[in-house]
């Protein structure tokens, strides 16, 4: 991977949500947008969400999204690399679909964005497990 190769795409912006619609008029429509995560208790099985990612540039690329633990020592999730191309002065959204994803523990959990085997951003999911408050309490 060259250096010429990262100036080719560049990310616009990157997004959690739990689901993504491809609209009319090639619009997308991005639900539930969110950077943390409440669960009763841990372990805990996400069923869905999705990562939007936008790039603008040109060239053909391969993205790939990990997603690890907060002591960054496990790989919670990772998907296959998958090509994207991108028309000169255009742009593409690269959707990543993850299912069934198994959180082990509390804390900010750090998803990976590479392009062409290139680490190009860090974003985190903060998992949290709210502590019981008194029912009696409002």
């Amino acid at each position: 991977m060259t250096g010429s190769s990262l100036s080719a795409a560049q990310l616009m912006y990157s997004l959690m949500a739990d689901d993504v619609r491809l609209e009319m008029g090639n619009k997308l429509s991005v639900m539930g947008i969110f950077q943390n995560i409440f669960l009763h208790s841990l372990p805990a099985t996400m069923l869905k969400f999705v990562v939007v990612n936008h790039w603008i540039g040109n060239g053909e690329h391969s993205t790939q999204i990990k997603i690890l633990n907060p002591g960054r020592a496990k790989i919670v999730a990772a998907t296959e690399p998958s090509v994207f191309a991108v028309t000169a002065g255009g742009f593409a959204d690269n959707i990543t679909v993850f299912a069934n994803v198994l959180f082990e523990e509390e804390g900010p959990h750090v998803f990976q964005l590479f392009l062409d085997n290139v680490l190009v951003c860090e974003n985190f999911l903060n998992v949290v497990v709210p502590t019981q408050q008194n029912p009696s309490v409002n």
